[in-house]
């Protein structure tokens, strides 16, 4: 098993950078998964790890040794991609056994791998199955299997589970989970959009954006302190409210709508942003609110009530997660309330002040 260190890691199409400045060090065992929307880099940069991609500049090492320049077949490395790859006409097992087969390995050998493996992914009552008699979420274990049997250094998945709907999507995370928990020592580095899988897998996660690194931390460090506007944006669901803010004797804002209170008198020149998570939000009275403003949208999900609040404090919808089923009409007047210990606070630059 295997870490890695990535300094200085670019890419470049010409004269376009996709990828600049990416230093990140993962340890041994970690499970670390790569976020960001679409086109920040995020798979580029798991492409240039395999070898599938090369290195404009920066250096890439394994376990110390440097592998810029290194073939993808003798890195060590073992890959599971959103597309499971599988050979029609093999059965699972032969899948499973095909590229140890090619690197010549004794029978007994390949068969004692394809057969642990298959142990740990439950599919030992399918190894004689073909891959059209299998369901998604059974292929993607298959591809995952594939991988196992190699004993690589390092694991790589870029979106193993975004072809997979949401039911099967859910049972092949906790697969995953689960996969993971039973090989302590295995480096692996996922791909994903879906915050929920980061959130729910990731020892720590790196959070891309337009080809950098904005945050690496621990999902529960992400959520808690996020260190810029945009972390804050994108980790969480719904996204966390953010309010241009502006000194007003002692709050900011707007006082018709807003009566949001510094965090202290010596820092608060510095805030430009106010931002406060939906699932923070409780319904208040006039006595106690940090927002106003009417009802103008309500999702009502059972087990939580979405109510989106148009206010003058914001040109966006506040959004407020209530617990449990609430009655809201639209047109409504509602103020909302939060502890202010879950409140954040953002610079000029959207750099995190709280």
């Amino acid at each position: 098993m295997a870490d890695l260190k990535l300094q200085g890691i670019e890419k470049r199409y010409g004269k376009v950078t996709v990828l600049k400045d990416i230093d990140l060090h993962i340890k041994q065992g970690e499970f670390v998964v790569f976020v960001g929307p679409s086109g920040c880099g995020k798979s580029t940069l798991l492409r240039m790890i395999a070898g599938l991609e090369e290195i404009s500049a920066g250096e890439l090492f394994i376990d110390g040794i440097r592998i810029n320049e290194t073939p993808p077949s003798m890195r060590g490395i073992a890959m599971v991609f959103q597309s499971y790859a599988l050979y029609p006409h093999m059965s699972v097992y032969d899948n499973m056994a095909f590229s140890l087969q090619v690197a010549k390995k004794g029978k007994k050998e390949i068969d004692e791998s394809v057969k642990s493996a298959a142990e740990k992914l439950q599919l030992t009552p399918f190894l004689n199955r073909l891959p059209k008699e299998l369901s998604g979420g059974q292929k993607q274990r298959v591809a995952i299997g594939r991988a196992i049997v190699r004993n690589p250094k390092v694991f790589l998945f870029d979106e193993p589970l975004s072809n997979l709907d949401a039911a099967l999507r859910v049972a092949t995370r906790i697969e995953i989970a689960n996969l993971k928990e039973g090989m302590p020592e295995t480096t692996m580095v996922y791909v994903t959009h879906d915050q929920v899988e980061a959130m729910t897998l990731a020892d720590r996660i790196v959070v891309l954006s337009a080809g950098k690194i904005e945050q690496v931390g621990s999902p529960m460090t992400l959520y808690e302190k996020p260190g810029n506007l945009f972390v804050a944006k994108f980790i969480g669901s719904p996204a966390m409210n953010v309010v241009e803010v502006t000194e007003d004797a002692n709050c900011l804002g707007l006082s018709e709508c807003c009566n949001i209170p510094l965090p202290d008198q010596k820092g608060s020149k510095q805030i430009k942003y106010m931002g406060v998570r939906p699932e923070h939000l409780k319904v208040g009275n006039s006595d106690n609110t940090l927002l106003t403003g009417v009802v103008s949208f309500i999702e009502n999900l059972g087990e939580v009530t979405l109510v989106y609040v148009d206010s003058k404090c914001s040109e966006k919808p506040i959004v407020a997660k209530l617990q449990g089923s609430k009655q809201f009409t639209k047109g409504d007047p509602i103020s909302l309330n939060a502890d202010m210990k879950k409140l954040h606070y953002f610079d000029t630059k959207g750099i995190n002040i709280s």
